[in-house]
């Protein structure tokens, strides 16, 4: 009988647990409005933001590239805008 007693305390009290772990997400999670806001004021909604992130990507890839054709150690490069044949990004 004391081993069912302690069970059911035991599970009243995950049980309860829960329930305030529960209550305390749905306190804390935003609203639809709130997340329609916070995505408005997001940098990647900004069209400069977008734009100056896509450039870094194409230069990124550029390099890429560059390093998988060539032999040249390209991380010790003193100037990482100007690749091995003298053109400038």
């Amino acid at each position: 009988m004391d081993t069912l007693r302690k069970a059911l305390i035991v599970g009243a009290l995950l049980g309860a647990g829960a329930g305030v772990g529960s209550a305390l997400f749905v306190l804390v999670t935003p609203g639809e409005q709130r997340k329609q806001e916070m995505l408005k004021e997001m940098p990647e909604q900004d069209p400069r933001r977008r734009d100056e992130a896509a450039r870094t990507k194409e230069l990124v890839l550029a390099t890429l590239q560059e390093a998988a054709a060539t032999q040249d150690n390209v991380a010790w490069r003193k100037n990482w805008t100007v690749g091995s044949g003298g053109r400038s990004a």
